[in-house]
């Protein structure tokens, strides 16, 4: 059973274009991939529920040790695993305009492709620590100018000391403190950019086409009970991190590389502790995932 509150495919399936998954060399529209995987996944007898939101999880002896009570489906789910891939929320900016470029002209991940796209021109990257510091460094080796737009008043706060060295003495890269993205505008794709410092409230416009958000994200999961462990950051512990917990003291086995604090439950994608942001790193996770699902269910046969 598959429980979707939105549609299959969450952010991979709100993207524009995926362009670095593999088989795919043009790319491919983020609604196309997930409806393909979905119907693979009826294939093999997945059933979905959509929209229906998993509100709890609670734990109980027996062949079925974990309850999913659900909305939308109005059903309590009696499971012997449980599989969370229920993903994060990038921050996203607070600017005007912003969510007509999302995917053309917005970035949350500063890769290879996106730095052929900023090669020789003025990009933006929003945030102070240590992604969006070494999102600046990357782009500066192939674009003129990096502005690197920052609410509060330095880096030292806020961003590992040997990295905002390095970003403080690169010459093409330029700290605006105090400074917050207003308004973005263009056609097609991003053109410009209005920011303001806000001390001064002075504003300016930027001639750019592309901005590179690095303000954070936030795991889904609020829902979850205090049994299933997270890191400070609220993503979800596997493997060896969770090996002490108290539900595994009197496992006769550890736990399997992606599964959480409570043996049976396990986690994959954006929503774990440590994952690589990318849409074809989580398929892989959900892979592993479901290899320790079967050693679980193979101790109830």
């Amino acid at each position: 059973m598959v429980l979707e509150s939105y549609a299959p495919g969450g952010q991979a399936g709100a993207s524009s274009l995926i362009e670095n998954f593999f088989g795919f060399p043009s790319g491919v529209r983020g609604g196309d991939l997930t409806y393909r995987a979905q119907l693979q996944a009826y294939r093999f007898g997945a059933r979905f529920a959509t929209p229906a939101q998993a509100l709890s999880l609670t734990f109980s002896e027996g062949d079925y040790g974990a309850s999913l009570q659900a909305e939308g489906c109005n059903a309590t789910l009696r499971a012997k695993c449980v599989l969370i891939a229920t993903g994060a929320q990038y921050r996203r900016l607070q600017a005007e305009g912003r969510e007509e470029f999302e995917g053309r002209g917005v970035y949350y991940a500063a890769t290879g492709r996106e730095g052929q796209l900023c090669r020789g021109s003025t990009v933006i990257v929003a945030g102070g620590g240590n992604s969006a510091g070494q999102a600046a460094m990357f782009l500066s080796e192939g674009a003129e100018k990096v502005l690197l737009v920052i609410r509060g008043d330095g880096l030292a706060k806020s961003m590992s000391s040997y990295l905002s060295r390095r970003v403080e003495s690169k010459e093409n890269i330029e700290i605006l403190a105090n400074t917050e993205i207003r308004r973005m505008t263009g056609g097609k794709a991003l053109e410009a950019v209005e920011l303001e410092n806000t001390k001064t409230h002075e504003r300016r416009t930027v001639q750019t086409r592309a901005v590179f958000s690095m303000i954070g994200a936030l795991p889904c999961t609020e829902w979850l009970p205090p049994e299933i462990e997270r890191d400070a950051k609220g993503f979800i512990k596997t493997g060896l991190a969770v090996a002490g917990a108290p539900a595994w003291k009197n496992m006769n086995r550890p736990p399997t590389p992606l599964e959480t604090s409570r043996p049976g439950v396990f986690a994959a994608g954006d929503v774990r502790s440590g994952s690589v942001k990318r849409c074809a790193a989580a398929v892989g996770e959900g892979g592993t995932a479901v290899e320790g699902v079967h050693e679980v269910l193979g101790t109830y046969a």
